[in-house]
């Protein structure tokens, strides 16, 4: 696309505006047009953040994802400072593209909503502690499963449902902890530290948005829906990449590496005139390259550094030689010169400076919805783009609408309002400040 995909996300997004009429109720609903999962609709009854995100990337594309909270709100909403409105920043990174609706589903009448909403949905999500599903009369096996054969049931939990570890609450750090990542992340001054994003939770919502794809094509064939099990226990084992196999190969317990690779040289940072740089040597050809452009020949031939595993046996010898040569380059103009003679490496920026660059804007990476500024789509098709096309949702934003394309009446609405089943107002809230 030679105009980048900024500029063709434009060309190709679009919205589609459904207009009907339930007793004395006129609604209007967005979606995207132009998405690859346009007509498939989703519940998303999970908090924070796997559920979330994972019920965020089906949106992305196309996808009629209704957000049901509990009555205090996704905890997320009051996860501040810095707040959007009513809301903390951090709700509007996992809830775009979304429409709102609260349900108490420890109330039977609330329940009953959330099955009425199921007749026509095609994905359930949840990130319930195990059991709180069939507590409440609502477990797949035994309820949902035989009431809704096509739906797809995405469970996401801490450890599973079952064995040693099962039934218990998860939280990324906990799991980045537990599942080894700590234990590889950080400098032997500083020892074992947490990933500053919260890794397992993301990598899980992208592991069961996958999930729930692959179930759906299985039921394109067979006609029947099934349970999609993630949990961030098995994310996190399965980002132990390559120490896993490396231990499994060596029985040699991986270490802290700070910011180099276990398995090549030179892979780390590099203290720069002004900053630093990461270079990504992953061959001979690079290397060699490397030394070119820092002048510095002799280098491949060295027999300290000639292959990659006497880089790697002598890797220490290897980063002083380097930081000796670029202290006394610019790491801006100094990667620029890397990247063309064919050397990855690049500058270690800031958020701000990652999020205001160029090439983010190019990429539609950094992009405006309803005025609210969010990350933009990291995976682009090129005939049904999907997009950031919609803010996060006010709490309970959508509910008359929801409701009545489910078929209740404006009186049934004001009653099960009434009655505490469905709210409009978040409990416990406080104001922002």
């Amino acid at each position: 696309m030679p105009r980048g995909y900024r500029a063709a996300r434009a060309d190709n997004e679009s919205q589609r505006q459904t207009a009907f009429t339930n007793g004395d109720i006129a609604i209007t609903l967005n979606a995207s047009a132009s998405g690859a999962l346009s007509g498939l609709r989703v519940l998303d009854i999970s908090r924070v953040l796997a559920g979330p995100y994972c019920a965020q990337l089906l949106s992305d594309h196309g996808a009629e994802v209704v957000k049901v909270e509990p009555p205090g709100g996704d905890e997320t909403r009051s996860l501040g400072p810095p707040f959007a409105g009513d809301s903390a920043a951090y709700f509007s990174a996992l809830n775009r593209n979304k429409r709102a609706l609260a349900l108490d589903l420890a109330q039977p009448a609330g329940r009953e909503v959330l099955l009425r909403l199921l007749e026509d949905a095609d994905v359930l999500i949840e990130n319930f502690l195990p059991g709180t599903m069939e507590k409440w009369g609502l477990g797949y096996e035994a309820v949902l499963a035989g009431r809704f054969p096509r739906l797809v049931y995405c469970r996401i939990t801490g450890f599973g449902a079952d064995g040693p570890l099962g039934s218990l609450p998860g939280y990324d750090a906990v799991l980045q902890a537990m599942g080894g990542l700590m234990s590889i992340n950080g400098a032997p001054e500083t020892g074992p530290t947490r990933v500053g994003t919260p890794l397992v939770d993301v990598v899980t919502g992208i592991y069961c948005a996958f999930g729930v794809m692959l179930a759906l094509a299985a039921r394109d064939r067979t006609g029947r829906g099934q349970l999609v099990d993630g949990c961030l226990y098995d994310t996190a084992l399965s980002l132990l990449i390559p120490h896993a196999a490396n231990f499994f190969a060596s029985g040699k317990v991986p270490g802290l590496t700070g910011s180099a690779h276990p398995n090549i040289a030179p892979y780390d940072k590099f203290a720069t005139a002004d900053g630093e740089i990461f270079l990504g040597v992953v061959n001979d050809g690079q290397f060699r390259k490397l030394c070119a452009v820092l002048d510095r020949p002799s280098w491949a031939e060295d027999p300290r550094y000639a292959g990659n595993a006497a880089r790697l046996q002598n890797k220490e010898a290897l980063k002083h030689d380097l930081e000796a040569v670029l202290r006394n380059h610019d790491p801006g103009a100094l990667c620029k010169i890397l990247m063309a003679a064919g050397v990855p490496a690049g500058p270690v920026h800031s958020v701000e400076q990652a999020l205001n660059h160029a090439h983010t804007e190019h990429r539609a990476m950094a992009v405006q919805a309803d005025g609210v500024r969010m990350l933009g789509v990291p995976v682009k098709l090129s005939a049904t783009p999907g997009g950031a096309y919609a803010r996060p949702p006010r709490f309970a934003e959508h509910t008359d609408a929801l409701l009545a394309q489910a078929g209740y009446s404006g009186d049934e609405i004001a009653k099960l309002i009434a009655e505490g089943a469905v709210r409009v107002e978040r409990a416990g809230a406080r104001k922002p400040g």
